[in-house]
């Protein structure tokens, strides 16, 4: 057997949540055969175990069927979205693809967890993640912080809110940048942001 590599595969963002189709798990099924495994992450994705030589060919049969690829590993996790109750447009669904698109897969020191929810009723909860969006009528709030794990879980803070949509990834994206730009090895984003300070990073995504 040859060189494995692990992918990530979610459904699209989109109203009703995370929806997988029959055809998409057929098609994950026949790639992989009836001994695999598939671990289902806490952040909506599914890990698959594929052929290192094979991956560009497996990939493109996913994507064909509408399903996302991702790597695995230490980046930043597709987003995990609400269910969009609220309906598309009012909920933010373009917005909340388009982050995704922006933020998926990029290279940091240690996982990262973007959430986002389409209005305060916070049904992804956006506040037990490292970063997360909640909009809030016409504009966004951004939260940071979350730690779901352990006896002492943490809640996420407030960075900045009253943000436009032009503004919110710019935001986001100059927040992962500085993280990995000054993150001490391995550290868990909850801990960078308590010897950063939030006040500081609030400095940090000014715009």
């Amino acid at each position: 057997m040859g060189e494995i590599t692990k992918i990530a595969v979610a459904p699209p963002i989109q109203v009703g949540g995370s929806l997988f189709t029959p055809e998409q798990l057929a098609t994950i099924g026949a790639i992989l055969g009836m001994n695999a495994k598939i671990e289902m992450t806490s952040f909506k994705q599914l890990y698959l175990e594929v052929p290192l030589e094979q991956r560009e060919v497996i990939v493109e049969q996913l994507e064909r069927t509408g399903l996302e690829v991702y790597p695995a590993g230490f980046v930043t996790k597709s987003l995990i979205a609400c269910n969009f109750c609220k309906g598309a447009e009012e909920a933010g669904l373009a917005v909340a693809q388009k982050l995704n698109q922006s933020i998926a897969g990029i290279e940091t020191p240690m996982p990262l967890k973007i959430g986002y929810a389409g209005c305060a009723l916070g049904t992804s909860e956006p506040l037990l993640k490292d970063i997360s969006v909640v909009k809030m009528r016409n504009t966004y709030e951004v939260f940071v912080g979350g730690e779901p794990k352990g006896l002492k879980i943490s809640i996420a803070q407030s960075l900045r809110s009253g943000l436009s949509e032009d503004q919110l990834i710019p935001v986001i994206l100059s927040l992962i940048n500085y993280y990995k730009a000054n993150a001490k090895g391995k550290e868990k984003f909850r801990k960078f942001i308590d010897r950063m300070t939030i006040e500081l990073l609030q400095q940090v995504v000014a715009v």
